[in-house]
């Protein structure tokens, strides 16, 4: 495992900090995946993280707990759009670290007719 990768080791949530135009960043906390040295997340279409990925890639990312609280040191990244090859893969791997929880919230959001992107994170 890269040595930029290894505070992620073992977590179940990363902060990831993405840039409005003003520059200000805007750190979120949120369930990913780490596979073949990328982090992936999955966020729901339309949300605040995608449109400010669509206008800046730059991110930055840290373990953290549910409430976004430190477990570790920002690391900088870029941010890219996952395809649907990856984006499968990414869903089925958050199904596996996630389990039931991932399930009840599949339930949801396929009741509240969303839809999902993936990012993927080289740090």
């Amino acid at each position: 495992m890269d040595n930029k990768l290894e505070p992620f080791a073992h977590q179940q949530f990363i902060n990831v900090e993405t840039y409005r135009r003003s520059g200000h960043g805007v750190p979120t906390p949120v369930w990913f995946v780490e596979d073949m040295g990328t982090l992936y997340v999955r966020t729901v279409d339309g949300s605040g993280k995608v449109k400010r990925i669509h206008n800046n890639p730059r991110v930055r990312v840290m373990p953290c707990d549910v409430r976004g609280g430190s477990l570790g040191e920002w690391v900088e990244g870029q941010a890219r759009f996952a395809d649907a090859a990856e984006s499968n893969r990414v869903n089925q791997l958050l199904a596996h670290k996630y389990g039931l929880q991932k399930a009840m919230f599949e339930i949801m959001g396929k009741l509240q007719g969303r839809q999902y992107t993936v990012i993927a994170i080289q740090v």
